[in-house]
């Protein structure tokens, strides 16, 4: 048995104490796994290595924490950093289970906050949209329920189009055409959906412009 001689938060991570037992440093923990020790309480072996082993779960557990602070992570992402930090394959899936139980990791709502901010900001087609959370690690299964949730492809594009074709309104009908169905395209639509949508966002286009002019004379 040893004997905890003194309790010391540490300088540079207040989060964290340091641990000294018969007048020597021993080990740093996490202030919560020390929150049950006190100066003058022995401790066996069997106890110190519980306490290092807590320590670590919560090491791991802030690492993920920290991780997630940047933006939403999917499961595959988490486990992967964890991992890359050279932790136990066994407690990252600990840790992992944690996050979840605690709301804090969940692939269904990852992949529907992923198709809102593409929705947003940079608008994808289905196709696109699931070879990117496919890259993220989302199961095809939770794709697949969350794309036909949230997208609808046909508007998708139309609204894609619309935006991008304030840009080309001053251009002929074969040039507006032709640069609009390459931005489309690049961002994953497909012919069959885009053919008749750049038409229809055309004849806007020139409604517009022509209403436009229409009350510049008047």
């Amino acid at each position: 048995m040893r004997t905890i001689t003194a309790i010391e938060p540490q300088q540079k991570n207040p989060r964290r104490v340091n641990i000294y037992l018969d007048g020597e440093f021993a080990f740093g923990v996490a202030r919560i796994v020390a929150a049950w020790l006190k100066v003058g309480q022995q401790l066996s072996d069997e106890k110190i290595a519980a306490l290092q082993a807590a320590d670590t779960r919560e090491r791991i557990y802030e690492q993920a924490l920290h991780f997630l602070s940047y933006r939403p992570r999917s499961i595959s992402e988490v486990r992967r950093n964890l991992l890359q930090h050279g932790y136990p394959e066994a407690l990252v899936e600990e840790t992992i289970n944690r996050l979840q139980e605690n709301g804090l990791l969940d692939d269904i709502q990852f992949a529907r906050a992923w198709i809102e901010n593409r929705s947003t900001f940079r608008p994808r087609s289905a196709s696109a949209l699931r070879a990117e959370l496919h890259q993220k690690g989302i199961d095809d299964d939770v794709i697949q329920s969350v794309l036909e949730e949230n997208v609808d492809e046909e508007a998708l594009a139309r609204e894609t189009a619309r935006k991008q074709a304030r840009r080309y309104a001053g251009l002929e009908w074969p040039e507006f055409r032709k640069k609009l169905t390459g931005f489309l395209t690049r961002r994953g639509f497909s012919y069959a959906t885009i053919t008749p949508i750049i038409s229809e966002i055309w004849q806007e286009t020139r409604q517009m412009a022509d209403a436009g002019r229409s009350n510049h004379e008047d």
